[in-house]
């Protein structure tokens, strides 16, 4: 340990807390971080920036009429909690009463600062609770933010192959930048720094999944000085591990999101009604700091450790030292553990090890609600390759458990609700997952893995480059892409045909509408396959799962497209606008249509995937995967 021990100094306007390695100021009663002191610079935070807009919680709430309300969390009350030579923690406060109404947020809210001796950083959490009494309201979003400072950070970091010399804040604003389809994306038409001449910029560019959002920020070459934010756990984010969220991004910005609804809309927003009580922790996650020797090469140096700090933040969760009663410790958590296997008679006659299956459990619900469920903790692992699992260090109370596996549709649920006591390790066996299956596998396109990465993700328009994705395999988060779809295809729709076509190249990665003559179209794809012969008796099964839908509707026709009902229709589906914020999927989705024999003919036949909803370039369907199954076989 530090010969340092930690100090805390508490002044009228500002609170002050000291390892010897940085200092923390924030203000006091509101709790916002004003200042961040380490390595000879005075303050990490931009300091042009007026002192609530450096680094603070914030959220975005509603009552159930009215449109979102963005607010910075302030307290109005100041509390020591811990105070020795090995820790500090502080606690702003802000409490709600009906005098408040519509105004703030109907939350009791305590934000929690901790500084440890030794340690290159300080943690946050913070307690939201809604009582009984109070009024219903939504909460769209809530997040801890931090602005550094634009003449210090540059370079940005989110993955091992996701880093780059940024743009500036200024290098978005006209003349200097060009809003493009919405404001978030704008073309740098005279940027201070001419090689970025050309570049697109937008912050959903570098949103990562749940359970790859690590560790990520920004370094600062003269002095070489990193600035990174570690969330060491998913259990305190909704919608599951691949739900996306925001990471670090022009200003120079870095985030921790714990509650959105980018990728998947409303259905991840959670609704609170009166006379409902909640109470959940987020966080806590950790702002880490740290420095290069002169001569040292600043990025790779900084980014490698800041690698390293991650995995032991993540060894050390759940952490130990935060004083809430809300934050439940180690012994206070259970552990559940076990086999999953795949059973599909199709594919084997034995059961087949789910490797790599997303296991998890999450409250209570239907198959598949877990990506839906946005109120309270879930605890997610991947099973080995084997199909072995465990899960640990689990909330006490009754969830159900859940899996998905890749390389096989749908959603297993385990029928029995499992509780878990403190220091229990359940060790539930072997279970069995059989996902949808009537017959066998007649043809198939896409990989079953939630994603549309498989399939054909075009170049961007040359004018439009992010030259981070230039040959990466993220290349679908570049901008524009959905324009490209009418320019590969200007006469026609895309037709597929099994057994001649390649899905990697010739599938488009999203359904989009067409503009033409100043409007949007609907699109009709077409998917042409042959039958040696129909089995007149029987019903075939067409399984469509989709990876993502915004404000669509896909309608099946079999070998009629003129005709006035589909066979199937999935209705209005989707808010997730994956194709405007560059993602590669959204929520889940999976039909089941059947196909009586008398819709087929021996020979061609053709499948017509209808999209008919056109206002927007960004409406449209992201495919995961389609099978065509045969009837039962006799044996």
């Amino acid at each position: 340990m530090s010969p340092i021990g930690v100090h805390l100094h508490v002044q009228d306007t500002h609170v002050v807390m000291d390892n010897g390695l940085l200092q923390v100021t924030l203000s006091n009663p509101a709790g916002i971080v004003t200042g961040i002191r380490y390595n000879d610079i005075d303050n990490l935070l931009e300091v042009l920036n007026d002192e609530s807009n450096r680094g603070y919680w914030d959220l975005v709430w509603s009552a159930s009429t009215t449109t979102g309300t963005f607010e910075v969390i302030k307290g109005t009350s100041f509390n020591v909690i811990v105070e020795n030579d090995d820790q500090v923690e502080i606690s702003f406060t802000r409490s709600w009463d009906s005098s408040q109404e519509g105004k703030l947020v109907p939350l009791n809210i305590d934000k929690r600062f901790v500084m440890l001796r030794g340690s290159s950083g300080f943690y946050s959490y913070a307690i939201y609770e809604h009582a009984e009494e109070w009024p219903a309201f939504n909460l769209a979003e809530t997040r801890i933010a931090f602005k550094l400072r634009k003449d210090k950070f540059h370079y940005m970091a989110i993955a091992d192959n996701r880093q780059r010399y940024m743009p500036l804040p200024d290098d978005r604003l006209p003349p200097r930048g060009q809003p493009l389809a919405y404001p978030e994306a704008v073309l740098l038409v005279n940027p201070v720094d001419s090689q970025l001449k050309g570049e697109v910029d937008d912050k959903y560019q570098y949103s990562c999944e749940n359970k790859d959002i690590r560790v990520h920020g920004w370094i600062c070459t003269d002095p070489g000085v990193g600035f990174w934010l570690i969330t060491p756990s998913d259990e305190f984010k909704s919608g599951g591990p691949q739900k996306q969220n925001l990471t670090s991004h022009v200003g120079p910005t870095t985030l921790s999101v714990f509650l959105s609804a980018h990728y998947s809309g409303e259905d991840l927003v959670p609704k609170f009604n009166a006379g409902e009580h909640w109470k959940k922790v987020f966080g806590p996650v950790f702002m880490y700091c740290n420095s290069s020797f002169l001569g040292e090469d600043p990025l790779n140096l900084l980014w490698d450790d800041a690698k390293q700090q991650m995995i032991t933040e993540v060894q050390s969760w759940p952490y130990s030292f935060p004083a809430s009663e809300d934050f439940p410790k180690s012994d206070q958590r259970g552990n559940v553990g076990g086999r999953l296997l795949v059973r599909d008679m199709y594919v084997s006659d034995d059961c087949i090890s789910a490797n790599e299956a997303f296991v998890g459990l999450a409250p209570q619900g239907d198959v598949g609600s877990w990506q839906r469920e946005c109120k309270d903790y879930q605890f997610w692992s991947r099973a080995d390759q084997n199909g072995y699992f465990c899960i640990n260090d689990i909330h006490t109370g009754d969830y159900n458990l859940f899996a998905w596996v890749p390389g096989f549709i749908g959603d297993y649920k385990y029928d029995t609700v499992v509780n878990i006591s403190p220091g229990c390790d359940i060790d539930m066996g072997d279970i069995v997952y059989e996902p949808p299956r009537n017959g066998p596998t007649l043809w198939e396109i896409g990989i079953p893995d939630r994603s549309a990465a498989e399939f054909y993700v075009p170049d961007p328009n040359p004018k439009y480059i992010n030259n981070l994705y230039v040959n990466h395999p993220d290349r679908f988060r570049q901008y524009g892409l959905w324009e490209r779809y009418a320019e590969l295809y200007p006469d026609g729709d895309l037709v597929y045909t099994v057994g001649t076509s390649d899905y990697t190249k010739d599938w488009f990665f999203v359904q989009v509408t067409r503009k033409k003559d100043n409007a949007y179209q609907g699109t009709t794809w077409q998917i042409k396959f042959k039958l040696d012969s129909v089995d007149e008796s029987s019903t075939y099964k067409l399984r469509v799962a989709i990876a993502s839908a915004t404000f669509s509707e896909l309608q099946v026709r079999i070998n009629d497209p003129k005709a006035n009902r589909p066979l199937f229709s999935s209705g209005l589906i989707g808010r997730d606008n994956s194709i405007a914020r560059h993602g590669i999927h959204g929520l889940y989705w999976l039909f089941n249509v059947d196909v009586p024999a008398s819709r087929l003919v021996e020979g061609d036949n053709t499948i017509f995937f209808t999209q008919p909803r056109s206002t927007s370039p960004f409406q449209g369907i992201m495919y995961d995967y389609i099978r065509f199954e045969a009837p039962p076989s006799a044996s």
